[in-house]
């Protein structure tokens, strides 16, 4: 392959994205008892979620007026009629940091792009890279700390390996992965920070357009060369489309994936029966994994706006309108899940929406789902006698828009000889 420039650091190379998890997403340590309340009361309410659990509001929303959407039922209509509640409200934020996404599109446009790049995420190949691209990134991970008997799953793991697969997946110079990581993560501070994030799409872009570039005059087998040369009945991907789409993989990919694996490693340590289970079975894996997504699913709250003035629910709702479809009340409501607010992998299997559902569902869920479980199987396998640390604090599960827990603390019987 042929020598790329350098990846442009922000221009105050102090600035640090990674502090501002907090004020992106926000630290609620429980949001459902409240959600459970305002679906108790009904399933659209005229308000804006942010602020009603004391967020700052999104700038880029902040003309709209808002409601949130509540429970299954509603939540599921919501996601399965694309037409009436088009996702082009995401075109004010995301499309600020990514640019013109598939996240932001609807039909025609939408089902045409989302064909040619599922063909990069066809099962043979996400099956692929379990093996080529996740153990390789479990494993440097993991050889860091597996014989020292006690780690940070969060710190030491989980937060680090979702992204070591994408960087494998771009197959990316070494020497560019720190400040392509933190500018990746920048992009999600547009909702309150405009300038950092626009920075970082912006460089995030130049790089991007010459590492397209590189790879379609020397391609290789890593995504990016993939997805340069896919087409479908003989049409290929834009430059624009296929630069915003890597520009949003980081975050799609690797951060949703790192919540969600260290939700799973949450529920089951807080159950230490349900991780034995898991360890001495391990078919169990799958509807851990799938618990784990319903019972605190890493994106809690999607968003969606009428294309015309139509009535959800008995409330009406003006065409433009910004709907926070809280799918984390959905996944959590009684008339569909008995007990909802327990960690239980033995329940009875039921359609959750962690990845969302209709023609926007996650097009990278079975990567994250083969991601998860490869990460569980290293763990059991390496770590004998797995445990929360008891001299250190239990994990606790934060966020308001998307959660997970910023520590778990472990203790194991060291090394396997």
């Amino acid at each position: 392959m042929g020598a790329l420039p350098r990846i442009q650091d922000f221009d105050d190379p102090a600035y640090d994205p990674f502090v501002s998890d907090d004020a992106s997403f926000g630290a609620h340590d429980d949001p459902y008892p409240q959600l459970a309340r305002w679906r108790e009361q009904g399933p659209v309410h005229a308000f804006d979620y942010r602020t009603a659990l004391g967020l700052h509001p999104d700038v880029t929303m902040a003309d709209l007026p808002a409601y949130l959407v509540l429970g299954y039922d509603a939540v599921e209509k919501v996601f399965l009629d694309p037409q009436t509640y088009s996702n082009a409200v995401y075109a004010r934020n995301l499309g600020i940091s990514f640019g013109r996404s598939v996240s932001t599109m609807d039909a025609p446009d939408h089902p045409r792009y989302r064909k040619i790049f599922q063909k990069a995420f066809l099962p043979n190949r996400v099956s692929a890279w379990g093996e080529t691209l996740v153990d390789p990134g479990v494993a440097s991970l993991m050889q860091k700390f597996s014989g020292r008997g006690r780690a940070d799953l969060v710190q030491e793991f989980t937060h680090h390996y979702p992204f070591q697969i994408i960087y494998r997946q771009l197959n990316l110079p070494p020497a560019d992965v720190g400040i392509f990581h933190k500018l990746a993560i920048a992009q999600t501070v547009v909702s309150y920070d405009v300038a950092h994030g626009t920075e970082a799409s912006h460089k995030l872009g130049v790089y991007f357009k010459v590492l397209l570039q590189e790879r379609r005059a020397h391609p290789g087998d890593d995504l990016v060369s993939l997805l340069a040369h896919a087409e479908v009945d003989g049409e290929s991907l834009p430059e624009e489309i296929l630069v915003s789409f890597l520009r949003q993989l980081v975050n799609a990919g690797g951060d949703t994936t790192y919540r969600g694996t260290s939700i799973l490693l949450t529920g089951l340590l807080t159950h230490p029966d349900q991780l034995e289970a898991v360890r001495k079975d391990r078919t169990l894996i799958p509807q851990a994994i799938e618990e784990a997504l319903r019972w605190d699913g890493p994106v809690l709250i999607a968003t969606r706006t009428p294309a015309v003035d139509t009535e959800l629910c008995g409330v009406k709702l003006p065409a433009g309108a910004c709907l926070s479809v809280a799918s984390g009340s959905a996944n959590r409501d009684p008339s569909r899940f008995e007990d909802p607010d327990r960690f239980d992998i033995f329940r009875r299997k039921q359609r959750h929406f962690a990845f969302a559902s209709g023609p926007h569902v996650c097009i990278g869920q079975h990567l994250a789902r083969v991601e998860m479980t490869r990460a569980l199987n290293a763990i059991l396998d390496q770590l004998p006698n797995l445990r929360l640390d008891p001299d250190m604090p239990p994990p606790r599960i934060q966020g308001t828009m998307m959660r997970v827990p910023k520590h778990i603390h472990v203790r194991f019987d060291g090394a396997l000889p």
